[in-house]
């Protein structure tokens, strides 16, 4: 069954959602060359106690971390460790708030630059172009969800933007509808596994989590031995976007935003 929010609901997501933001981007800002991902978390922790929320990802049975954080060929689900950022790295930083009985999620990647350098190689201009895409694709996913849509519209908006530029989804991880439980129905996966008419049909009053996980090689995956880390088979860059949003009058409002 998919949950349909009642206007005091998504006020509270709303507030959550801001709080989210605000706290997702103030830790992308000092994703710096030097900094450890256990710092980046320890961060986002006190960030979001201060601002009178929970995080919503240690209410995840087993899992002891405010945020996950995926770096080069992790995909998701990374455990924060004592790895100091180098230059290059590409780090995806994902993170929920739990405020007031209902979660917000979101995730950003980027790439650890040096500030002072101004001219970019090769490979600098491949990963910020690679990133470029997997964002894009997350705002043409945000775009398809109108009510009398569906899901396989948002499907097809990501696959066809990721996939349209070379890169591949990975197709064993999807978006989720999101609310009371961090996940909740329906899926939206980032490629069309079905015919479009066969996905859920979109209303207003949903609240989705929309996701962009892509590889910039082949769409295989793995489970490392911790049983949380997920990484690519090829050994290839991974990125990860996502916002919350709702469906209201018909269209979709991005929730994890700051004011």
């Amino acid at each position: 069954m998919i949950n349909i929010k009642t206007r005091e609901e998504i006020e509270i997501m709303r507030e959550g959602g801001r709080i989210l933001a605000e706290v997702l981007f103030e830790v992308v800002k000092n994703a710096k060359i030097g900094t450890s991902e256990l710092e980046l978390d320890q961060m986002a922790e006190k960030l979001i106690l201060a601002k009178g929320a929970e995080p919503g990802f240690k209410k995840v049975g087993g899992y002891k971390y405010t945020t996950c954080i995926s770096t080069n060929d992790v995909v998701v689900h990374g455990i924060p460790t004592a790895y100091r950022l180098r230059e290059n790295d590409v780090i995806g930083i994902d993170c929920g708030v739990y405020h007031k009985g209902f979660h917000t999620d979101m995730a950003q990647t980027l790439r650890v630059s040096n500030q002072k350098s101004k001219i970019k190689n090769q490979k600098e201009k491949e990963i910020d172009e690679f990133l470029k895409i997997g964002e894009s694709a997350m705002w043409e996913g945000i775009r398809a969800a109108k009510a009398g849509k569906r899901v396989g519209d948002i499907s097809k908006a990501v696959q066809d933007t990721v996939e349209g530029q070379g890169y591949s989804v990975v197709r064993s991880l999807v978006g989720h509808g999101v609310g009371k439980e961090l996940h909740e129905k329906p899926e939206i996966p980032g490629f069309l596994r079905e015919p479009i008419s066969q996905t859920p049909k979109l209303e207003n009053g949903m609240t989705l989590a929309i996701e962009v996980i892509y590889n910039m090689g082949k769409s295989d995956v793995a489970l490392s031995g911790d049983n949380w880390t997920i990484k690519t088979k090829d050994h290839s860059l991974s990125g990860l976007f996502e916002r919350t949003i709702v469906i209201a009058e018909g269209k979709p409002l991005v929730l994890t935003r700051p004011i």
